[in-house]
């Protein structure tokens, strides 16, 4: 009786560290997810996808929201926000759990994803036609969402700022062209009137992807 009363101070102390650090960890993974579409943030995503980038076969994607303002204004911030939710769930979906997901800020993604079967090109299209889906019970709430994606393989030695800033510039040749995917090309990166929005150089960098 003796000694269970001399332990019960360390055993009340031991489950009060046990609690608290559930709820730091808790905290931790909160803080690491955004919280409208419960993707990783940018910070969380960029520690995940540089280590998908050591596998030879690692895609880079970039996804940006076409006429989001519009979708806002027409319909409301409620349904923007709902159809950024069904953007990011859609894209979480297709990247599946081999892969990572994050939103960079406002209408834009990024994800990193193994081609592990070499279809990446038509898995891409595809999931631009689910994108373009109207979100589940508001039918009239839906867009177009543009894709620009890269090889790693096709830039030895190009790390993840280098490679998300060629995704950039695809995604905005997609949104010039009739398609909603573009690949990057090879060679070196091109200014902003070949490629990127105007406005939008080093976007990846300002948001702290580097």
């Amino acid at each position: 009786m003796n000694a269970l009363t001399a332990a019960l101070p360390a055993l009340v102390l031991g489950a009060a560290w046990f609690v608290h650090t559930v709820w730091m960890v808790r905290r931790l993974r909160t803080a690491r997810r955004d919280p409208l579409t419960g993707l990783w943030t940018r910070d969380a995503f960029t520690r995940r996808a540089r280590r998908l980038l050591r596998d030879k076969r690692a895609v880079v994607l970039l996804a940006d929201v076409d006429h989001f303002k519009q979708v806002n204004d027409t319909h409301g911030h409620a349904a923007g926000d709902a159809l950024l939710a069904a953007t990011a769930a859609r894209l979480a979906h297709a990247v599946g759990h081999g892969g990572t997901v994050g939103r960079l800020g406002g209408d834009e993604f990024a994800a990193v994803f193994i081609d592990r079967d070499h279809t990446a090109p038509e898995r891409l299209d595809t999931l631009a036609r689910v994108l373009a889906r109207p979100v589940d019970g508001t039918p009239q709430v839906h867009t177009t969402v543009s894709l620009g994606w890269v090889r790693a393989a096709d830039h030895t030695g190009e790390e993840l700022p280098g490679l998300l800033r060629r995704a950039d510039e695809a995604m905005y040749a997609a949104k010039r062209s009739s398609s909603s995917v573009h690949r990057a090309r090879f060679g070196r990166l091109l200014a902003s009137v070949a490629g990127r929005r105007p406005g939008r150089c080093g976007a990846a960098e300002r948001r702290g992807v580097a």
